[in-house]
């Protein structure tokens, strides 16, 4: 519970509980707040005992630490045996070195030959570069209009 504290401030609350309550009074309210602590927890264990008996047995493995955000997503993230089979399938490793091997690979096949005139009916030949229109041809540029 007061696993922060330290050494000096320790000292510090000693001091100033002597001082406040002084020597003679001051066993008595450490007696006193430690019954206090006694009884909240008692109260608590069996507010939570109260809970878990409302809730049926459907809810035995209910624990009140899972209601913290961060312990709910841990625990989904850790039990969930889809994803765990997801994590299982998708290797990152793997991946990235089949994509290096692929931009990397040295079998760089030869292209093939192309024909210079185009087959009859097969259309203009698209690797082939095309020639620059006539100057009359092209569409004349209006500064203003960009």
């Amino acid at each position: 519970m007061f696993n922060d504290i330290g050494a000096l401030e320790l000292v510090t609350i000693v001091v100033l509980a002597i001082l406040i309550f002084g020597p003679d009074k001051l066993p008595k309210v450490i007696q006193d707040v430690s019954g206090m602590i006694r009884k909240l927890r008692s109260f608590s264990d069996s507010a939570k005992q109260d809970i878990r008996s409302e809730l049926g047995p459907e809810f035995k493995d209910f624990e009140f630490e899972d209601l913290n955000p961060k312990t709910f997503i841990r625990k989904q993230l850790t039990e969930n045996e889809d994803l765990k089979e997801i994590r299982s399938s998708f290797d990152l490793r793997k991946e990235l070195n089949d994509v290096t091997d692929a931009v990397n690979s040295k079998e760089s096949a030869p292209a093939p030959a192309t024909p210079a005139t185009p087959a009859a009916g097969t259309g203009p030949d698209l690797l082939k570069k095309p020639s620059a229109p006539a100057p009359e041809a092209r569409t004349p540029f209006d500064a203003d209009a960009t």
